[in-house]
């Protein structure tokens, strides 16, 4: 394992060290230490590496992740996993707003709470939430899933296209044109699997609400305008 301390190496080096890797580079499991909150740690990392960062960071950590494996052991500032591609970003503290934004592919797991905008135009990205979410999340989500253990803030879902949304406890309010809709055998499947992938035990998928889109904003109808 290879151990960089940003007290003493420079953001730019890591990052430049990690994007080698893409390149046949063989260091497969890296140990950060010391990241003082800073902004955009080991973002466009694109191997199937192990990145383990000690501490909490700040804007953007793990953006445009691509098959690395990335676990912040403290929380983290907004826009983590921003764009995310494939792999696995996780969290164990709490994560700030738009955690998972415009995400392609792969898998988030936050431990603790999301704030405002989780999932915003998510495009394919898995997201677990072991705790709460803030407002306006998995608004305008186009593809995905937006998995929550705890509580969502107002306006889960605004503009949603075909991400489907898991919550288990309470909604404070939906967006425009989402809806809850029935958890079919199909969905409590699904929702079983990416409980497991998440580490999440002992949680009965029955105990979840499904909630995705009305399908009425689609296409302009002047009936809805009043909607938009």
């Amino acid at each position: 394992m290879r151990t960089v301390d940003l007290s003493k190496t420079s953001l730019r080096e890591l990052n430049h060290d990690l994007h080698r890797q893409s390149s046949g580079a063989n260091e497969m499991h890296w140990e950060v230490i010391n990241p003082m909150g800073l902004h955009a740690v080991a973002v466009g990392v694109d191997a199937p590496i192990q990145v383990d960062i000690r501490g909490s960071v700040g804007y953007y950590c793990a953006g445009m992740n691509k098959h690395a494996t990335i676990t912040v052991h403290g929380s983290a500032g907004p826009g983590v996993a921003e764009n995310m591609m494939s792999g696995k970003v996780h969290i164990t503290g709490d994560a700030s707003q738009y955690a998972g934004a415009t995400g392609r592919g792969g898998l988030l797991v936050i431990e603790g709470n999301a704030s405002s905008r989780c999932g915003v135009s998510m495009k394919g990205i898995d997201i677990v939430v072991k705790g709460n979410i803030g407002h306006m999340s998995a608004f305008m989500a186009q593809s995905g899933h937006l998995v929550v253990l705890g509580d969502a803030g107002d306006a889960l879902g605004d503009s949603i296209y075909e991400a489907k949304l898991f919550v288990r406890g309470s909604v404070k309010s939906l967006g425009t044109d989402c809806v809850e809709k029935e958890m079919r055998p199909e969905h409590h499947k699904e929702l079983s699997e990416l409980l497991a992938h998440a580490g999440v035990e002992d949680v009965k998928t029955t105990s979840f609400k499904r909630y995705g889109s009305a399908r009425k904003l689609y296409t302009f109808n002047v009936d809805n305008a009043d909607a938009y």
